[in-house]
């Protein structure tokens, strides 16, 4: 698959690094520093480009932070028909709380800016930091879980192919509007990984438990 990556810092580069290790043909884009976003494709056996060249892939990694999206996207041009992946959270300037919540998520906003486009909410419930380690393990029978949102079906089997590509279980909780919870989720994981004693390298897994 041609994956384009808007947003080429800690989640976009560590995803689009791992997307081009799985075989994947990656284009990194949107970066405040050329030489960083030319370092980092070179690295990762990538691409370096321009937003509107990561847009003419077949899917589209939204990493930026929310007060960038819209001149993310605005440098893309237009996304009609993509499946858009998109891990933003709605958070404040200082990334202190949720700037949507409740009624409505960051992704159902994002989907309304793009509404020609599929997207799914994926790959931000769980900190950076546990990226590498995860897909280093990904053979393993037992693999952490990973949620993920959509309100196009086939939209959702590209998303869930690349989950299990960098070594998570894709776990589907329905529709775009469940982002409600999932990104306050988030914050509870951000609270065990960067306020809590043990480091940030942290996962979750999902069981059932029968009998």
């Amino acid at each position: 698959m041609r994956i384009g990556i808007l947003g080429s810092g800690l989640m976009g580069g560590k995803l689009g690094t791992l997307f081009a290790r799985a075989g994947h043909d990656v284009t990194f884009s949107y970066s405040r520093s050329e030489q960083k976003l030319k370092r980092l494709a070179r690295r990762a056996k990538a691409k370096a480009g321009t937003p509107r060249e990561a847009a003419q892939c077949d899917a589209v990694l939204l990493a930026v932070h929310w007060s960038r999206v819209d001149d993310a996207l605005k440098r893309a041009g237009s996304l009609a028909g993509k499946l858009v992946i998109t891990c933003s959270m709605p958070m404040n300037a200082d990334d202190t709380e949720l700037v949507v919540a409740h009624t409505s998520s960051g992704a159902e906003k994002l989907a309304k800016k793009i509404p020609r486009s599929r997207v799914v909410a994926a790959f931000g419930t769980v900190p950076s930091e546990v990226f590498f380690a995860v897909y280093a393990a990904r053979r393993k029978a037992s693999r952490p879980s990973l949620v993920y949102c959509g309100d196009d079906r086939g939209a959702k089997r590209a998303a869930a192919r690349l989950i299990r590509d960098v070594g998570f279980d894709p776990v589907d909780v329905g529709p775009l509007r469940m982002a409600r919870y999932t990104e306050p989720f988030t914050m509870l994981i951000a609270r065990l990984a960067y306020e809590v004693r043990g480091g940030p390298e942290l996962a979750y897994r999902f069981e059932r438990r029968r009998g």
